[in-house]
Formats: C-alpha cells, structure tokens, sequence
C-alpha cells in the first residue's frame, strides 16, 4: 500500500479552516464580507463569549434560493467568478468559495436565507462540516448566519484563543473597519446585550468617522490622485500630541488590506516632517483598476500585490506630505469656568500690562536688555538671512549664511503680527483670526532644520574651523556612533576623526552654531546616532544630524527678541513646509481662535 492518501473531505476542509478561520473575528469578517457581496444596505452582528459561544451575522442583501444556498456550504462553490480571465480583475471582497464551509467544518453552523420576492426561505443546519438538515423556513429577505461553539472539534485551536474581552476587542475592531470602508450600509454590533457599535447609514466618510470616533479636529483630509491611483482619508496631524501609535486602517477598493509598501510610504512622509518616531493614526483610501493588483494572494485576501509598486508608494508618500504640509494648529481649549470667573485675557497672564508675570512690549527695535553684540547673540549666529521679494533688504539682524527669496509661504498660518513675548521664550501674537502662543526656540528649530535639508541638497553646509581642536571624551559606543558617520557629519560641517578609543577629535563646526554649543550638540548626535539602525540609510541619518544641529543652533527659551526679530520669525515659519511641529516632534504654536474667544464672551 503507497504511502500518499488522499484526505477525507472533512479533514481537508478543516485544513483549509486553519488558513481562513484565526479567530472569531475572522468568522464576521468572511460573513459580513459575503453580506456586502450580496448587496446589503443593514447589517447586524452579535458575538457572545466573544463569539467564541456565537457569532451571528444577520444581513438585508438579495439572499439565496434553495439550490444555491446548499451549493454556498461546498468548498470552492462561488457566484464571484466562474473562468480564470475573471481572476484578473476582482471586484467583489469574496470570490475563494472557501469561507463558508471552511468555517462550517469547525462549528454548528445554521444558514437561514431567503432570495428577493421569494415566498419562503431556506434552512441548512450544519455540524462540524456534515450536514444535519436542510428546511424550508420562514425567513425575511436576506441572510442569516449563525456560528456556534467555534473550534468545538478542534482544542488544539481553542485554547490559543484570547479572553473573551480581547475577542471581543477584535470583533469590534473589524466591524469598525468594515463601517468606515462602507459608509452608505448601516452597522450593528452588539455582545451580551450591550451595544459596542451602532452606525445608521451615512452620507459621507467625515459622517462616518464622526459616528465611529467623534469629533476628530486632530485628524486631517488627505487628497491624491496620480496615474490612475486615487488616495483619499484621514491621519493624524504633525502637531498631535497624543499616543504616538493609533490605529492604521488601510483600504484598497475598499478591502482590507496589510500592505508593507503602503506602511513604509506612511513612516516616511511622517519622517520627512519629524524625526519623531511614530505610527500614526491613518484611514487611509486607495482606488485603482482592479487589472493593476492582484488580491489573490492569501486565503484571508489581506495581502495584495502592486502591478505598480514605486507608483503606489510615492502616491502615499507625497499625499501624505501634502497634506501634513497644510495640517492644522492645535487650539487651546479654554475650560467653561475661565468663562465665567474671568476675561479671556487673564487666561494668558503677563498679556496685559499689570499682568501676573512680567511681559516685554516691543514697539520698536530699541531694546536695552538685547545686546547689540553679534557675537553673543544665538539668533545672529543662526547663518540664515532671507530677503522677501520687492524689498532688496536683507535682515540686518541676521547675519549671512544662507539667503534665499521668498515668493509666497506655502503654509496654512496667515500673517501674524507679534504682539511681544511671554517670559522671553514664547511669542505672543495675532491675526485676523484670533491669538496664537509659538515657542520661539520650537519655532526657529523647524525653520533652520528645513533650511539645512534644503541646502544640503546643493552640497554641503558650510563649517567653521577651529584654531586650537577639541578633544571629546565620550563613551565607547557614542564614539563608535559619531566615527561611523562622519562622512555625513562632514556634510553638515562638523569635521571629526576618531583620537583613541573613547575619544573623537573636533577640527571644524558648523557655521550657524556657536563654538561653545558644538561639544554640546556632538554629545546629543551621539546619542541620537546610537539609536539608529546600523542598516539605516544616509538620508535618515542626515534628517537626525540636521535636526539636532538646528536645535542646538536655534534662539533659546529665556532669550529676548526684538520686534524685528519675533516678525522674522514668524514669517520664516510661514515660508517652511509643516510649520507644526519642530523636527524632534514638539507642537510650534497653540491658537485660541476668534470663534473661542467670542464664545467665552457671550458674544455667540
């Protein structure tokens, strides 16, 4: 007798369960896909146990007939496709055939269904993949699936489940998914007679995500289209600052997707703006001709393949940059007691003159306590002049280094006038619509730091050598970090070379930093360095060295600016590309809106 058998339909189909069928919530997935496929404008899921007990599916769509639903439990049995030219170009979530009797081979399983303008339905009772019964029935219009006792028959899967909360948790997080890709189809979720999701159709995706969510003024609209691929959706602004990792919902023709190329496009756009590292909050929206991708991929169809891949990373990419580009400035949100106890001025003390802390006004350029010593002042310093285009002046307050002209600041920020500043480190001002508080030295980081990206683009950036080298003792592995890359560290204008074991020689520095803050700002790219991937490329660590280089360089906290000064500032902040936040991921500004301030004042 040879040695190959051939598998008893039930142990094959079991098989196939395991590739299919994880958890639960890949249970309501399959279903709740299928009840899409079939047309459905309600849906309604229950879970008990985490639907480990049960999971019922419960849909308005067109139904079956009798001789179909007996076919829908049959492995490879699907209304989805019927030649091979139709795997070119799937258009439906579903189209396998395995779901059902996959997950009917590993629980009690009842269809119930009854097909558009029929009188009676049909009911088919299945058990561990044999079939128990099959009736008609009393049915509405539509499907019903219910799964009982998942995995009865196999332990072995059982007990890898989760508590009933965290497939619970699950459950939930796949029937959100599912409601944001399918606005117009109403949602029910509901576990032990609470309800976790309750979703009425809605008219748009911003309806949608207000039902799942509520209001998200952190979120920003993201709009791309190039090459027949279309982006649209949501992520979390630059300036938020919540929990750095929030959930990445990506769909591609509205399915559920895991793509790798699409997660390396998000870290990217974000790390163009910040070196902070994070995984942003995303609803994300991909639409491309079915021909340009292949979903069939995995038995899940989780996983796809890109015809165009460079293509459809550099659309997330730049839409994403675009949009982050123009997000919005956190408000500050004043609570309803400050309404009532005290004007909206006291809420900002040192504004008003008398106020709790001292406040500097700045009329005019004549400041007794700013030094008029270049030499000691770290603005100065800074190695950037600007001219602004109509006026050949460049600001004498600035000495040259890197000069460019500005046409028209891409930014969202509108013109602001600087009032004056508030404990000489953050700068008062306003516009026509309301006050904003900016962190000067937060501000004037995010404008060095894209002003170096920009000019090491054309080459290097220029350094200053020294008369007598620095010796830099560090520890062995930040000496190992700064020696590693020095080639990029040249280009910024640090000049190094290693001098011992645990020490580094220092012959030159960059021209915007000051000679006592160069030791200072080696230390922090040693540290910075260290945490970097020894497999990470050369821009990554040029975004890191540009960044803590333009810290170190930018005006202090504690520092007092002159009128002309703060306005440089501002205005340069307007020129940048994401004036939200600073490279290291702290918020520049906050903004109390007229809308605010008019609301404490009753004047709404």
């Amino acid at each position: 007798m040879g040695k190959i058998n051939r598998l008893p339909p039930d142990l094959a189909n079991q098989i196939a369960a395991g590739e299919v069928v994880e958890r639960p919530a890949s249970v309501v997935k399959e279903l709740v896909e299928n009840a899409i496929d079939a047309g459905a404008r309600r849906l309604t899921v229950h879970v008990e146990l985490g639907g480990k007990k049960q999971v019922r599916v419960e849909d308005d769509g067109e139904g079956m007939a009798p001789e179909d639903a007996r076919l829908a439990i049959e492995r490879h049995a699907t209304s989805k496709i019927r030649r091979t030219e139709d795997l070119a170009a799937i258009l439906t979530l579903g189209f396998r055939g395995e779901a059902l009797p996959a997950i009917a081979s590993v629980s009690h399983l009842v269809l119930r269904t009854r097909a558009r303008g029929q009188e009676s339905g049909t009911e088919i009772r299945v058990n561990g993949g044999a079939v128990a019964a099959v009736t008609e029935a009393g049915a509405a219009e539509g499907t019903m699936v219910e799964v009982n006792d998942l995995f009865y028959n196999l332990p072995a899967r059982r007990k890898f489940l989760k508590s009933d909360g965290a497939e619970s948790a699950q459950v939930s997080r796949i029937v959100t998914q599912l409601a944001l890709a399918y606005p117009e189809i109403g949602f029910t979720l509901t576990s032990a007679g609470r309800t976790l999701v309750r979703c009425p159709p809605a008219l748009s995706l911003r309806d949608r995500l207000y039902q799942l969510y509520g209001e998200r003024d952190d979120l920003i609209e993201v709009r791309k289209e190039v090459g027949g691929v279309r982006l649209a959706g949501y992520v979390a602004a630059l300036a938020e600052q919540g929990p750095t990792r929030g959930p990445q919902n990506v769909f591609i023709n509205r399915r559920i997707v895991k793509d790798r190329t699409i997660a390396h496009a998000i870290i990217d756009a974000y790390s163009s703006a910040s070196i902070k590292e994070r995984s942003p909050e995303v609803h994300l929206f991909l639409e491309m001709p079915p021909e340009a991708l292949d979903v069939n991929v995995h038995p899940t169809k989780a996983e796809v393949r890109f015809r165009d891949q460079s293509l459809v990373h550099e659309v997330v990419r730049r839409g994403l940059m675009d949009a982050l580009g123009q997000g919005g400035v956190p408000q500050l949100q004043l609570r309803p007691e400050h309404a009532a106890q005290a004007p909206i001025a006291a809420t900002i003390p040192g504004v008003l003159a008398g106020g709790a802390y001292p406040n500097r006004w700045v009329p005019s350029t004549a400041d007794p306590r700013v030094t008029a010593d270049p030499s000691v002042d770290p603005y100065v310093v800074s190695g950037f002049s600007r001219t602004v285009t109509g006026d050949p002046h460049v600001d004498p307050h600035v000495a040259s280094g890197f000069s460019r002209t500005v046409t028209a600041p891409p930014s969202d920020i509108r013109p602001m006038i600087p009032l004056g500043q508030f404990r000489d480190t953050f700068i008062i001002a306003v516009d026509d619509e309301g006050v904003a508080i900016i962190d000067q030295h937060v501000a004037h980081e995010r404008v060095l730091f894209e002003r170096v990206m920009e000019r090491l683009t054309a080459g290097r950036l220029e350094s200053q050598r020294l008369l007598v080298p620095v010796l830099l003792e560090l520890s062995a592995s930040a000496h190992q970090a700064l020696v590693a890359r020095a080639a990029e560290l040249d280009r910024l204008g640090f000049e190094i070379e290693g001098f011992g074991a645990a020490t580094i020689k220092v012959a030159a520095v960059p021209a915007l930093l000051k000679i006592e803050d160069s030791s200072r700002a080696l230390s922090a790219l040693a540290e910075d360095l260290e945490g970097l991937d020894r497999g990470a490329d050369i821009q990554e660590a040029l975004r890191r060295i540009a960044a803590t280089t333009a810290c170190h360089a930018a005006v202090k906290a504690n520092y007092p600016l002159t009128y002309e000064k703060m306005t440089h500032i501002l205005d340069e902040l307007r020129a940048t590309a994401y004036s939200t936040v600073c490279p290291h991921g702290r918020p520049v500004m906050l903004r109390l809106t007229r809308r605010e301030i008019e609301k404490n004042f009753d004047r709404i």
